[in-house]
């Protein structure tokens, strides 16, 4: 039976990747003393909704679905609408991390799938100092994954206040419109931006950094590169940067590897009338560009009708922090065993070998077997 469209299982060292990007991320978020979270997959369609408007991408692709009583549910597509009925009543600043399931009901395509692992850190009660902190939290499970990576940012107040001086209306359709700038060809674009009169923001996008420092809004972008630098991570200006949601207020932030798809992204919003801020990044996403090698240390015992002490000696190796599990059969199958699951050492425990206190251990990889007590196998495996 195959899968849905757009849902995949995962498997072997696709599996244990994941969970190796997953566990990364919480130790990261946890050093910086963010609160874990978790919160329903199932929500009411209007609170799902919530925050956005209907023209956003995000808000078009909510699965939605009925319960018996007919109530209009969705499954969730992010976790930063739901801050809002978390965040009340918590001591400012509120730090959360939360990491779990996610639903979009787009197309397949790329690395885009419809059912995703979200990792989300935010703040509410955010200063840009707080800003600084997201992006290096990130940059440290990025580096930690020897993933590549490029921090940019602009400012969405930024952006208004360009609109303003220019006399364009419609903000939140334009600054959609810029947003597509890496999704679609620049004339495409351009046509979209003349039925608001607004083509001519493609020359002001243009100019060099130095060019934006006369807008007010700047300043916040400025201050956020100085409190980067102290956390030793370098931001760019990406004065086409937008992000399509409609609820970002200040700065907005994108994360760029060696894929076409942005591997992390986020910004700053209101949540109940305070700043908040905060960012995202899918496991699947950071997969697709980490070459991060697994390579678990797990041994098989192999039991010759002495299952007591298999399990005795398994015990003992697993209070020493061990990967090992037993395996009850014939010596030929469990080899076969071991290379299937990728288990580079097999432990044979016969009676030969509990009357002499040594076991034979059998290298997968080379073939090589020794012979080792109990002891030396806990120090040295």
């Amino acid at each position: 039976m195959e899968t849905v469209k757009g849902f995949k299982d995962k498997l072997g060292k696709e599996a244990e990747k994941a969970l190796l990007i997953r566990e990364i991320a919480k130790q990261t978020f946890e050093k910086y003393n963010y609160n874990y979270v978790e919160t329903p997959i199932i929500e009411y369609e209007d609170f799902v909704k919530s925050g956005s408007d209907e023209g956003d991408d995000a808000i078009s692709e909510v699965f939605r679905l009925q319960d018996r009583g007919k109530r209009n549910l969705a499954l969730r597509y992010e976790f930063t609408f739901q801050l809002k009925r978390i965040a009340k009543n918590q001591k400012l600043p509120f730090k959360r991390f939360q990491i779990g399931e996610v639903f979009r009901d787009e197309p397949v395509k790329g690395n885009r799938v419809r059912e995703f692992t979200q990792c989300d850190i935010d703040v509410v009660g955010a200063k840009i100092e707080d800003q600084a902190e997201l992006l290096a939290a990130v940059k440290n499970i990025l580096n930690s994954l020897k993933i590549k990576s490029v921090i940019y940012v602009n400012n969405r107040k930024l952006l208004n206040e360009i609109l303003e001086e220019e006399g364009i209306k419609n903000k939140v359709e334009v600054i959609r419109e810029l947003d597509k700038l890496d999704k679609l060809p620049l004339t495409e674009v351009k046509e979209n931006l003349k039925k608001y009169g607004a083509e001519k923001l493609l020359e002001i996008i243009k100019q060099k950094e130095d060019y934006f420092k006369k807008y007010e809004s700047y300043s916040e972008i400025e201050e956020l590169k100085k409190y980067s630098r102290y956390y030793g991570i370098e931001i760019k200006f990406l004065p086409t940067l937008a992000r399509g949601l409609s609820y970002y207020t200040g700065n907005v932030f994108e994360i760029k590897s060696d894929i076409k798809e942005t591997i992390c992204g986020g910004g700053t919003y209101m949540v109940e009338n305070n700043v908040a801020s905060g960012i995202s990044f899918s496991i699947e996403r950071l997969m697709a560009v980490s070459n991060i090698l697994i390579n678990l240390e797990r041994l098989l015992i192999v039991s010759l009708n002495q299952d007591k002490k298999a399990i005795e000696i398994s015990k003992k190796l697993r209070s020493q922090g061990k990967n090992v599990s037993v395996f009850f059969g014939k010596p030929s199958k469990a080899l076969d065993y071991a290379n299937a699951y990728g288990i580079k050492k097999v432990l044979f425990v016969g009676k030969k070998e509990v009357d002499q206190k040594k076991f034979k251990i059998k290298d997968m990889k080379s073939g090589k077997e020794v012979l080792v007590t109990v002891e030396k196998l806990k120090k040295n495996f």
